[in-house]
């Protein structure tokens, strides 16, 4: 049965007697506040009587703050005071916890300029240390990799073989698709332009270096990031929150060789046959749109297409394949793999992972197009 609570003040002595637990919390709480308009400062309490204390929990703690503020609390939880030590340990707790949550309230009223510094500094710390483990798992990826490949005994051609047909058999109808659409916008924007300069025969030349160079990896490349990454993160990230990985490693098994591995080369297989699918839907678009508005034959179409558009612009577009499908892979099963344990985790990082990959894509392409330029390629 809980014995009730109060609070005596003879001078400068403060006597408390009871239980100080929730059960009294709300009696409590508003004699403390009455009796800390009645004391000035904590300081005035020259002695503090805790022989009638009863039961003690951290309601009872957090009124005990209040009352005798921050310093005397300290002062009952040192090692000094008379209270036995499990009480001790509560009162230090609890008084922790309240400075704790107490202390980013005074330190939000800072000025404006310097927390825009402080969020900007946080900010790039993060991305250098994100930067620095996309290096490291580029590493291990490679390490790994090499160490597999030089024994074939280790080949997973199951794992390799599924995940070849999710990440290239899937996605040729949408890539497909999508490209020869955008191939015939760009065919019909080109007509359009170069019409009222009577060069409409260029339209080809536009498709052709267009998809060849830049549009067919490229496209393909943010579509595979958007479906692919997501895909890869999501897998190893709920693999993550059910402990499997775990499991893995203590089956005395490598995830890098197990799960990711397997992810890497297969991507690196299709998207490149991806791209080239892209390439070719694309100027099949062009071609038709070339053919019903610019009465440009298919025959025409694809003499002049011979003819002025040489073999290193499919190079230079198939070269840039196999990267992007490197960082698109490694950028997924990373992120995967800082999954923290939730379900919300695993949507946060496959977010991260579709986004970033989308990001490195166009960047490298835009260094890669700017080489290229430099070169005279």
């Amino acid at each position: 049965m809980t014995e009730a609570a109060f609070i005596d003040i003879d001078g400068g002595q403060v006597r408390l007697r009871g239980d100080w637990t929730i059960a009294n919390y709300t009696v409590l709480a508003s004699e403390v506040a009455r009796l800390r308009a009645l004391v000035a400062d904590t300081a005035d309490i020259a002695e503090i009587d805790l022989a009638a204390l009863g039961a003690l929990d951290t309601a009872g703690v957090s009124l005990l703050h209040q009352l005798l503020g921050k310093d005397r609390l300290a002062m009952l939880a040192s090692d000094a005071s008379p209270l036995p030590s499990e009480r001790r340990a509560l009162l230090r707790a609890v008084a922790d916890v309240i400075d704790a949550s107490t202390a980013p309230t005074a330190q939000a009223r800072g000025y404006a300029f310097g927390d825009i510094m402080e969020h900007a500094g946080i900010g790039m710390l993060a991305f250098y240390r994100h930067v620095i483990d996309i290096a490291g798992f580029i590493g291990i990826t490679l390490e790994t990799g090499f160490h597999v490949l030089l024994r074939p005994r280790r080949w997973r051609i199951t794992s390799l073989a599924a995940n070849l047909e999710r990440t290239g058999l899937d996605a040729v109808p949408i890539v497909a698709l999508l490209t020869f659409l955008i191939g015939a916008v760009v065919a019909f924007l080109g007509a359009t332009v170069l019409a009222g300069f009577g060069a409409s025969i260029f339209t080809v030349d536009l498709v052709a270096f267009s998809f060849l160079r830049e549009f067919g990896p490229m496209l393909t490349a943010i579509i595979v990031a958007g479906r692919t990454a997501s895909a890869f993160t999501a897998q190893i990230g709920s693999m993550r929150a059910n402990e499997e990985i775990d499991a893995i490693r203590v089956g005395g098994l490598n995830p890098v060789e197990l799960l990711v591995v397997p992810r890497v080369a297969a991507l690196l297989l299709a998207l490149p046959m991806l791209s080239f699918i892209a390439m070719i839907s694309g100027i099949v678009g062009g071609m038709l749109v070339c053919a019903l508005t610019l009465e440009i034959s298919p025959t025409m179409f694809l003499s002049v297409l011979e003819s002025h558009v040489g073999l290193r612009h499919f190079i230079v577009g198939m070269a840039k394949a196999p990267i992007f499908a490197f960082l698109i892979a490694v950028i997924g099963c990373l992120e995967g793999f800082r999954v923290e344990g939730s379900a919300q985790s695993v949507g946060e990082h496959t977010t991260s992972s579709v986004v970033q990959s989308i990001f490195i894509v166009i960047v490298v392409d835009a260094v890669a197009a700017l080489f290229c330029m430099e070169m005279g390629w």
